[in-house]
């Protein structure tokens, strides 16, 4: 009865290849050419209006960034009286400042858990002009002060 069974099951398979080899044609080279005409052009679709996104979410990153920041920097007045001197820096967010005025409710965990940067790398600008107020902002994609475009400063302040 094994035997039988043995001869069974190569029957079946020898018919189901047979019956695959008739119908197996391939694709011919046209339709392969087809094919990748209609990858190209979807690509060509889509490649332009992804290739820009990059740059606009950095922009939206260094916003979000500022509002965080400026956050911080108010809880830091909350807790301290006032904002962190320029001399200080973002640095006092990080770690309780040496230099006067020493903030006298810093907490152990800090206001911010790292010194923040910018998505393109750079430092954020902090300044303390006056009593009550502080400048922040990202000098955008070049670094520099001013410029248009992606390399225009990004400003936030109180």
């Amino acid at each position: 009865m094994r035997i039988q069974f043995r001869k069974f099951r190569d029957t079946v398979a020898a018919c189901g290849r047979a019956r695959k080899r008739a119908n197996d044609e391939g694709l011919t080279l046209v339709e392969m050419i087809v094919v990748l005409a209609i990858i190209a052009l979807v690509a060509a679709l889509i490649v332009p209006n992804v290739i820009g996104r990059p740059d606009q979410a950095r922009v939206t990153t260094a916003n979000t960034d500022l509002k965080t920041i400026g956050a911080a920097l108010k809880m830091y007045r909350l807790d301290n009286g006032d904002y962190p001197t320029t001399a200080q820096g973002l640095k006092a967010l990080v770690q309780k400042p040496t230099t006067p005025p020493v903030p006298s409710n810093f907490p152990a965990e800090a206001y911010l858990p790292q010194m923040p940067v910018d998505p393109w790398g750079n430092p954020y600008v902090y300044a303390a002009p006056a009593p009550g107020g502080f400048a922040l902002k990202s000098l955008g994609k070049d670094g520099q002060e001013g410029g248009e475009g992606l390399d225009a400063d990004i400003v936030a302040g109180r």
